[in-house]
């Protein structure tokens, strides 16, 4: 299953533009106007990796594939939404899927754009979403704890300390503040995996602003930043008006003269792209011959056996060996054979950690 990423914020704040420019799509409506978005569009977006780019130059394989995240574009939020306001529990019921959030808040003034709560503030545009997660949360928290406390009666000990960790959360949330900061150990955990929880999924701020502040920010990109330097969240600075006009550029050339006239050497979308695969602490690996080059998704700290399943099932069940090296290895001696002459290419069992750009031809036999 693909791993997702939601877009979320108030209306009229450029998520469906984002969308667009992430995805290279046209079906998200962008409009002047509260939920135009009414159903979540999907997107697949392409991880941007210039060594995959290199592979495909040393190695002319017959097709390329890079990895990719899916991006789910919701709804509009409003005020209230935890008790159905707006488009209120059909857009927290898209979200409770989605593996990390990106939290597009408006960060320019434009008289011609209309803002939902009459005019531009950052800070109490994140707290409004996050307050109506946290109660979102609350309830489920609640519900849970309800039915834990009759098992408990019962002398059940993992209900018991299940209620204990629940309590912790519940007062957490209770004082505003989101569950993925709640001081439980990481074992703990556990204990919410079922609810889902909307404020426990780690979330990347990206700071919708005007061109003249896309390199610098302004003073709305402050104030937020400032506002979340507790939270381990990523800001990002970004122009969706940009970033759509770029897109419409046909070729790399013409795109890479349209950010240095305006200072960036990289597109938003980019870095927005890394960060997000980043905070779902992802990393990349290679495999590379003259039929396919392709990049793949695993989670930072998996074994060998568990990065050949992402492939295919059969080849962790008969998991063998991984033949490896490191990307810059490859490149520095130009091919396999190379490596394998020079002493570069290893033989990894089944407890090899994959590192971020190891390039891997899996043995296997079921």
């Amino acid at each position: 299953m693909a791993l997702q990423v939601g877009i979320v914020g108030l209306p009229n704040v450029g998520k469906s533009t984002l969308f667009n420019t992430l995805s290279k799509a046209t079906n998200a409506t962008a409009a002047n106007f509260p939920f135009c978005t009414i159903d979540p569009n999907i997107g697949v977006i392409m991880v941007p990796d210039p060594r995959l780019k290199k592979l495909e130059e040393m190695v002319q394989p017959e097709k390329v594939l890079p990895t990719t995240i899916e991006i789910v574009d919701i709804a509009g939020l409003v005020k209230g939404a935890s008790k159905g306001e707006g488009l209120g529990n059909q857009f927290l019921g898209n979200i409770r899927s989605v593996d990390a959030i990106i939290h597009v808040v408006r960060c320019f003034a434009d008289d011609n754009v209309i803002h939902v709560d009459g005019n531009v503030d950052p800070v109490r545009d994140k707290e409004i979403i996050d307050t109506e997660l946290q109660l979102k949360d609350i309830e489920s928290v609640d519900k849970k704890i309800d039915k834990l406390q009759k098992a408990a009666k019962n002398g059940d000990k993992e209900s018991v300390k299940g209620v204990e960790i629940l309590k912790i959360y519940k007062a957490h949330l209770d004082s505003g503040q989101s569950a993925r900061s709640a001081p439980v150990q990481p074992e703990e955990k556990r204990f919410i995996e079922d609810l889902q929880l909307l404020t426990a999924k780690p979330v990347l701020y990206a700071c919708n602003v005007d061109e003249s502040s896309v390199v610098n920010g302004n003073e709305y990109v402050e104030k937020l930043k400032e506002a979340v330097k507790d939270e381990n969240a990523q800001v990002v600075i970004i122009s969706a008006k940009i970033e759509s006009e770029i897109a419409l550029l046909e070729s790399e050339e013409e795109q890479q003269m349209f950010l240095q006239d305006l200072g960036l050497t990289e597109s938003g979308m980019d870095r927005l792209i890394h960060q997000a695969y980043l905070l779902l602490d992802l990393i990349t690996y290679f495999t590379a011959g003259v039929k396919e080059v392709r990049a793949w998704t695993i989670t930072k700290g998996t074994k060998a056996p568990g990065a050949a399943g992402v492939i295919h099932s059969d080849f962790e069940k008969g998991f063998i060996r991984a033949e490896t090296m490191a990307y810059d290895d490859y490149v520095k001696y130009g091919s396999e054979s190379a490596c394998r002459d020079a002493g570069k290419l290893r033989l990894e069992g089944k407890e090899y950690l994959v590192h971020d750009g190891d390039i891997l031809h899996f043995r296997f036999n079921v």
